[in-house]
């Protein structure tokens, strides 16, 4: 049977930040979403990266598995990986096989309960360990505006993972007069606290170390001027959505 290959933006040995442990980060190309402090904007292009087989990337991790420790193991981040089900299947299934820790970083815009999608979702969800997804905005208009996309069914992901058993880590992007609006926060804890599966939130604070590829891409930064949180507005966000 011919091998399912993915198309890589680009990997790490070391992260530390993305998931338990010390993780191999494979990083796919490919999103639909469009937001706007995308600090990632050169994963956009679907038609770009360098196609890989899942032989290739486990063979790679496996060099740094003596340095992962009891809870390291494969974090695969984008672009959105959810765009390649096929190959991530591939991937993950390699990844058991060889007793790797596995986790998805997804901003979850492909998610539908429509088929043949959903029925590959549930069977990913039986191959990952943990699945790391942002909100970017809990209101579905001013998610539009941020992102170019509604947030309806990626909120419904995140009950679906909620409803089988599935451990999460909630990010929230703080972006000073964007996201961190105290109502809409406070929504968003509001969500959060409906779902049974939340190990960890974490707010993330805007910054503009990304800004210089929208230039290189051609395009304009849209947040041009806007300037990272204070420490008094980050404090501020976690004491609503984490104390």
């Amino acid at each position: 049977m011919d091998k399912t290959l993915g198309r890589i933006h680009s990997t790490e040995s070391f992260g530390s930040v993305d998931g338990p442990g010390v993780r191999f980060l494979i990083f796919t190309q490919g999103c639909n979403m469009r937001c706007k402090f995308c600090h990632n904007a050169d994963t956009w292009n679907k038609r770009s990266g360098t196609l890989m087989s899942a032989d290739e990337l486990i063979t790679t991790a496996l060099r740094y598995k003596p340095y992962w420790g009891d809870k390291g193991g494969i974090t695969v981040s984008g672009g959105e990986p959810l765009l390649q089900i096929d190959f991530l299947l591939e991937l993950f299934k390699l990844a058991k096989e060889n007793g790797i820790n596995t986790c998805i970083d997804t901003a979850g815009q492909p998610f539908t309960r429509e088929e043949p999608f959903f029925s590959k979702f549930k069977e990913l969800c039986t191959l990952t360990d943990l699945f790391i997804c942002d909100i970017k905005h809990i209101n579905p208009e001013q998610h539009k505006k941020l992102t170019g996309v509604k947030n309806e069914n990626i909120l419904d992901m995140l009950r679906f993972l909620s409803d089988i058993g599935k451990p999460v880590w909630i990010r929230q992007v703080l972006v000073p007069g964007i996201t961190d609006d105290s109502g809409y926060l406070r929504q968003t804890r509001e969500f959060i606290d409906t779902l049974k599966t939340v190990e960890r939130t974490e707010v993330l604070p805007y910054h503009t170390m990304g800004a210089y590829k929208w230039t290189e891409l051609g395009m304009s930064y849209p947040l041009e001027g806007v300037q990272p949180p204070t420490q008094e507005g980050i404090k501020s966000a976690k004491n609503i959505l984490i104390d």
